[in-house]
């Protein structure tokens, strides 16, 4: 329904301003570039991205990679940094990026949403320390109005009713509490063009090129894993690779407009997809619009929201958002070991370094190291010593997958001593994989020779009869 989306779209464009102002404030600019790459990011993905109701804004993960040029070589580096960063992200998708989502395993995912979860209810933590005393059971009240009054009615979105609620508390009330006004000065003109000066030389790109590519990839990988939890939450598909080249051109005329770039924002997503019911690009675009209005119009109004209205609607964001099924006993007693040390090992490293991306990262190397420890000791070896017309040989018949971590313990498989003169080595039952499992055969067939015995190596596939065929007798 279209008042859903609307409604959605002002929630999140009022969750949208202290997290944009925060940001700000990591990547060392001033609130506006933050707010107004907010607006520019919302509202060209709207248009551009793969990924309907998904909300693009800036993010803490960009703020902290491109920190560092706005503090060494100022404003003009970090929005080139910006524009250069979307280019690559443009080139990334157009190689076929998105299609490496399929190497992310669920333990990765489910270690993503609890860390994200996790990192969602820590960034609240600051806005309930050394706070008056007021602010504690506003908090409590918000959640319990976010928990309450859906079970009345559902026409409006609960945390718009809470931020609506407790703002009226305080102005009748007159209390003192943090507002949103608190943190950071509102701007009060519209975005303008604004190209960067800097001079087009080699020397400009060795100092951006790092930073943007860091930031393209931190962006990407955040984008397109926010992406995919919003498919399994709406039990829908999206084009991965537009969302892809969405970003990176978002990010482009964000970069134009003065702005610090961004990403997909998980928390917000979550209020407009999962706690609002949004589920189209209009509660996007209009998340955008709305933060616009707000700001440049309505400034000296929003700055009077309290900031413990907003902490009730994150807090509850994060409680919604934590995959509380994955942490039961009794799933944990069912789950293997190694996807539970994925998942862990994800969580850990994220809240460790407050960088989703790299605990992805991390993530994702556990699971291949502990996935290939595992399917190499799948590799069994099977000997007999067969009786024939021209005598005795051993065969060996060798199963499982031959790869680096597999083939390196069957050198070890052999009797190179007692084994009669003719050796055969079965592999009907294998599969050679990489040019390690070439060589360790290579080193066996040789080691034979040296004491005058023969190897024959039998029952290769096709693919395995190429590679080994390519590869055999040329590797040191």
């Amino acid at each position: 329904m279209l008042r859903t989306e609307v409604l959605a779209g002002l929630v999140v464009a009022l969750a949208l301003i202290p997290e944009a102002i925060s940001f700000s404030i990591i990547a060392g600019v001033d609130p506006r570039v933050g707010l107004f790459a907010s607006f520019t990011m919302a509202v060209s993905i709207a248009f551009l991205g793969g990924r309907p109701a998904m909300i693009s804004a800036a993010t803490g993960a960009v703020a902290l990679v491109i920190a560092p040029v706005m503090r060494d070589h100022g404003f003009e580096y970090l929005i080139a940094t910006v524009i250069l960063g979307g280019v690559i992200q443009v080139v990334l998708a157009l190689l076929g990026i998105a299609k490496l989502m399929r190497f992310i395993p669920r333990s990765v995912m489910v270690g993503f949403v609890n860390s994200l979860a996790i990192l969602i209810f820590v960034a609240q933590v600051p806005h309930l320390i050394d706070v008056p005393w007021l602010v504690y059971p506003m908090v409590a009240v918000g959640i319990g109005v976010i928990v309450g009054f859906p079970r009345l009615t559902t026409v409006i979105p609960a945390p718009l009713v809470a931020i609506v609620a407790l703002t009226a508390f305080v102005l009748i009330g007159g209390f003192d509490v943090p507002n949103v006004g608190d943190e950071g000065e509102l701007p009060d003109s519209l975005p303008s063009w604004f190209v960067p000066d800097v001079p087009f030389t080699l020397e400009t790109l060795e100092i951006i090129a790092p930073y943007a590519l860091a930031m393209a990839l931190v962006g990407l990988l955040e984008s397109l894993l926010t992406a995919k939890l919003v498919d399994d939450i709406t039990d829908t598909h999206s084009e991965k690779t537009r969302e892809a080249w969405g970003q990176g051109t978002a990010n482009v005329i964000t970069g134009f407009f003065g702005g610090m770039g961004g990403c997909a924002m998980i928390g917000q997503t979550m209020i407009n997809v999962k706690v609002s019911g949004a589920r189209t690009r209009i509660s996007t675009f209009l998340a955008g619009v709305f933060l616009l209005i707000l700001v440049v119009g309505f400034g000296d109004a929003v700055a009077l929201i309290p900031m413990s209205a907003l902490v009730a609607v994150m807090i509850m964001v994060s409680v919604a958002t934590f995959d509380w099924h994955s942490v039961r006993p009794a799933t944990l007693r069912r789950m293997p070991r190694s996807e539970t040390t994925v998942m862990l090992a994800t969580v850990l490293i994220t809240v460790a370094t407050s960088n989703l991306a790299i605990g992805v990262i991390v993530g994702v190397l556990t699971a291949m190291t502990l996935f290939a420890r595992r399917v190499a000791h799948m590799t069994e070896t099977e000997r007999r010593v067969v009786q024939d017309e021209q005598g005795s040989r051993a065969v060996y018949r060798v199963t499982g997958q031959l790869f680096f971590a597999s083939s390196n313990d069957l050198y070890t498989q052999f009797d190179y001593v007692d084994d009669p003169e003719r050796v055969v080595i079965d592999l009907s039952g294998a599969r050679i994989w990489d040019a390690s499992t070439v060589a360790a055969l290579d080193a066996i067939t040789t080691k034979y020779e040296r004491k005058g015995k023969t190897v024959e190596i039998t029952g290769l596939d096709r693919a395995s009869a190429d590679r080994h065929g390519r590869l055999t007798g040329r590797l040191p």
